[in-house]
């Protein structure tokens, strides 16, 4: 891996821009924007500690930042959108949709334009409404409609074939299409239909029904009972239409609304989609998250995507609102960005009470939801957890599927406080019982010089007791609960780590007599490294193996960051109160046992502190004077 040191640029403009990290095959890693450039690429060159994880290894795995000036906030926003459609890096954050979701289509590029149900939404020329939950919900709606508006919904070949005969098709016949193809109506009439198609799935639907009732009236002032029976069944299949969708907010609101349910490993996206006060499409997705970044960075990263297609012209499926409910603050140049595409205001906001701020909660709901059921279907779905274990030891080419895996990761601050995690699956499902984490010491006490030789003291002290009593139970600190044992051996031993770390932990099974198949997960392209193979293996995107094996890396990494960081914040509260004369190891837990931290000691008083158990009057004036 590169030294960030070694490639940090020396001269950044202060303007704003977008910049991208490549590694040295030139591929793009990551992009980003920022309304000053020199502020923002400084943060990437600041203490590794500051970073969070995957943004520490994406500076690590990078050799190079290049950066485009713009000349606003909103072009940069642009830009980075293109070029993440473009290159896909790998460390941003992409919301995939686990599904596709059934939409209404015309297909305005034609010159008689058809309605159809399609789940591709991206086709250019043609206008898209939903996304609908079920397409059986879609093909009910659409069969209703063509009585009011019997637009052309045949295909080409259908179509053709119905021009050369001279004779429409069955639904001509029980007029459900105004048959275009055969003359019954002009080209302009037949637009005119779709535009007034288009007009009430697009929300005016009020307008219509009102217009057929109106005709239905004077149809039967005429006594012409035949058409005025004909109107009234059109009513009722308007108002059908408009009964599958829940009236939630006064007329005329338009709105969008995003909710976001997330936890260590997954993000969970609710959308209800509200035009004239109507829920008319709604739809979620369960992604697996990049990194461990805050929800309003999340939220504009879905909202990029969201809207993306239709600033680009690609997808105008019910287009842009005026007004973007959103769960917390995001990047501030999103609502120009989407102002700029819909050429008028959009206001991107948190709602703070009265109905939206309720809906917004009953959408986070249905995402906490989607969530916990995703969590579940992947824990408790045997099947599929099988599965995982079964094609994980093909690619593995092991003799058994890997019931009990183990995987290690370490952790530390330019190499000091190091810790190592251990974490367990059995089965495919963590067994936090067996969790582990080792404090690395090292030969002087001070921890090693590099991850391989921390590892290396990790894995022996994980298997020290195996290879001198393999009777006695192996016992260690626990993340929670009391010590148990974990004496028998596990059926793969991953590391979180490429080839060097691999070979170092093959080397130390060897070196202590220890057969387990071991294998490293890097980060950069999720790929498999065994020990000493010169290329790595390739486990498909999408497979249950790669994602079995991602959740137990996750988790370790989790494991060993968490303490990790807890080993730092008491090592740096001990080094501040080890400079106090008088204060001990004991006094010190004394006060840390009453006051937690050191800045909620700096504002006790003397008085305060002189009632801790130890802790005279005198020697709390020696405390406060040092502390302040």
């Amino acid at each position: 891996m590169a030294d960030p040191a070694s490639y940090r640029p020396q001269r950044i403009p202060t303007d704003p821009g977008v910049y991208r990290f490549r590694d040295p095959e030139g591929r793009v890693l990551y992009v980003g924007k920022a309304r000053n450039l020199r502020a923002r690429l400084a943060n990437y060159f600041a203490d590794p500690a500051r970073l969070n994880p995957r943004i520490n290894l994406m500076v690590h795995t990078a050799n190079r930042v290049e950066w485009t000036v713009v000349a606003t906030e909103v072009e940069a926003l642009t830009l980075e959108y293109t070029w993440i459609k473009e290159f896909q890096p790998r460390f941003n954050i992409v919301f995939r949709d686990d599904k596709s979701y059934p939409y209404l289509a015309l297909s305005l590029s034609e010159e008689f334009p058809r309605a159809f149900v399609t789940r591709s939404a991206h086709q250019t020329g043609n206008r898209y409404f939903g996304p609908y939950t079920h397409a059986w919900a879609i093909r009910e709606v659409l069969d209703l409609l063509l009585r009011v508006f019997p637009v052309r919904s045949c295909s080409k070949g259908v179509f053709q074939r119905a021009a050369r005969q001279g004779r429409p098709c069955l639904l001509g016949y029980i007029d459900k299409c105004s048959a275009p193809c055969v003359g019954r109506v002009s080209a302009a009439e037949h637009r005119e239909l779709v535009d007034r198609l288009a007009a009430f799935l697009a929300g005016d639907s009020k307008r219509f029904i009102a217009e057929v009732e109106s005709r239905m009236r004077e149809a039967a002032s005429r006594e012409d009972y035949e058409l005025a029976a004909k109107l009234r069944d059109d009513v009722v299949a308007l108002r059908r239409v408009g009964e599958r969708n829940a009236v939630v907010l006064p007329p005329g609101t338009s709105c969008d609304i995003f909710a976001l349910a997330t936890d260590e490993l997954h993000a969970s996206v609710q959308v209800f989609t509200v035009r004239d006060g109507q829920i008319v499409a709604q739809r979620g997705w369960v992604t697996d998250r990049s990194d461990d970044a805050e929800d309003g960075e999340l939220v504009s990263r879905l909202l990029m995507q969201a809207y993306g297609p239709i600033v680009d012209g690609a997808d105008e499926a019910t287009g842009i609102p005026r007004e973007v409910l959103v769960p917390a603050s995001v990047d501030p140049s999103i609502g120009p960005w989407l102002s700029k595409a819909r050429r008028a205001k959009v206001t991107v906001r948190i709602p703070q009470r009265g109905e939206k701020r309720q809906l917004m909660e009953t959408a986070k709901l249905g995402a906490q939801k989607a969530l916990l059921a995703e969590k579940l279907r992947r824990g408790s779905d045997l099947t599929a957890r099988s599965q995982a274990l079964t094609d994980l030891a093909e690619h593995l080419e092991l003799e058994d599927a890997p019931l009990r895996i183990e995987c290690y990761d370490i952790s530390h601050t330019q190499g000091t406080y190091q810790v190592g995690s251990m974490v367990v699956f059995e089965d495919g499902i963590p067994k936090k019982r067996d969790y582990r984490h080792f404090n690395v010491k090292g030969p002087d006490g001070e921890g090693e010089r590099d991850d391989t030789a921390a590892l290396s003291e990790v894995l022996r002290r994980r298997f020290a007791k195996s290879t001198e009593k393999p009777e006695e139970p192996v016992t260690g600190e626990l993340e929670k609960g009391e010590p148990t044992s974990f004496a028998y051996e596990p059926g793969l031993l991953l590391i979180d780590g490429g080839l060097p770390q691999v070979n170092a932990a093959a080397a130390t099974l060897s070196e202590l007599g220890i057969d387990v198949p071991v294998a490293a997960l890097a980060k950069r392209l999720e790929e498999l490294w065994l020990p000493d193979d010169e290329f790595p293996v390739i486990i498909p995107r999408g497979s249950e193996a790669l994602h079995l094996v991602q959740r137990v890396r996750d988790e370790a990494h989790r494991v060993a960051i968490t303490r990790h960081r807890a080993r730092r914040s008491a090592g740096m509260t001990a080094s501040v109160l080890d400079t106090i004369p008088g204060v001990g190891p004991g006094r010190q837990k004394a006060l840390l046992a009453r006051f937690r931290t050191v800045a909620a000691m700096r504002d006790a008083t003397e008085a305060q502190i002189a009632e801790v158990p130890g802790i005279g009057p005198t020697l709390a004036s020696v405390i406060v004077e040092h502390l302040k």
